[in-house]
């Protein structure tokens, strides 16, 4: 599962594009102003941004310029302004990919598809014991393959998408397609239970995720 911003005043686009892009396995956040866009990144990581440029509050290439003080994750422009001094800016500004308005849903998933080939290889994985591979839906522990659930799949990759925070129980479960709503969040404590048993050397004394008290539980790799 993957995680996108959409930055996007127009409820008929981000309706659409919630729903087109659930059944590629990418779960769509979309926000109508950069200051609710902006806030949730300084607090959220996610995959991919989709940034509209005409936007109620801040123009979308002075939130592009704000993105890049927060985050390195790709930025697709989504835009119906066709100036290529737009574009020229935008891309200077630390955008990845413009995409001209109207497209077509599908060439939206082959410009997430190109970017994110281009920045992976790029990005260095903090949790250096741990190698996630999303194409594949895998993760490597010290070079061995994890035989993992789905669930303990997107556990293990949001703690290692947020190493050494503090993730509580309720992010962790809402951010998990694999985990229902209706399930409690002890759901995610036997989750956590298993990931120890193939992970850690002593499960009673973790080396790579803690409990925080109160809180959720901590990672490090």
């Amino acid at each position: 599962m993957l995680f996108a911003l959409m930055i996007e005043d127009d409820p008929d686009i981000t309706t659409l594009l919630v729903n087109f892009l659930k059944s590629y396995g990418i779960a769509l956040t979309a926000l109508p102003t950069p200051a609710e866009g902006l806030e949730l990144l300084s607090r959220e990581r996610f995959d991919f941004i989709i940034l509209d440029l005409t936007l109620p509050q801040m123009d979308g290439l002075e939130v592009c310029r704000a993105i890049r003080t927060i985050t390195d994750v790709p930025i697709i422009i989504s835009s119906a302004r066709s100036d290529i001094r737009d574009k020229v800016v935008a891309l200077g500004y630390g955008a990845d990919d413009y995409l001209p308005k109207p497209y077509e849903p599908r060439e939206l998933i082959a410009r997430i598809k190109s970017v994110l080939r281009r920045y992976r290889p790029q990005r260095v994985n903090e949790a250096k014991r741990f190698s996630l591979n999303r194409d594949e839906q895998s993760i490597l522990f010290n070079g061995a393959p994890l035989s993992l659930t789905r669930a303990e799949y997107e556990i293990l990759a949001l703690f290692i998408d947020h190493p050494n925070q503090t993730l509580s129980r309720d992010f962790l479960s809402g951010h998990s397609a694999s985990i229902s709503q209706e399930s409690s969040v002890r759901t995610v404590d036997v989750i956590i239970s298993r990931l120890r048993q193939k992970i850690e050397q002593d499960p009673k004394t973790p080396r790579h995720i803690h409990s925080v008290r109160g809180s959720g539980y901590r990672f490090s790799g």
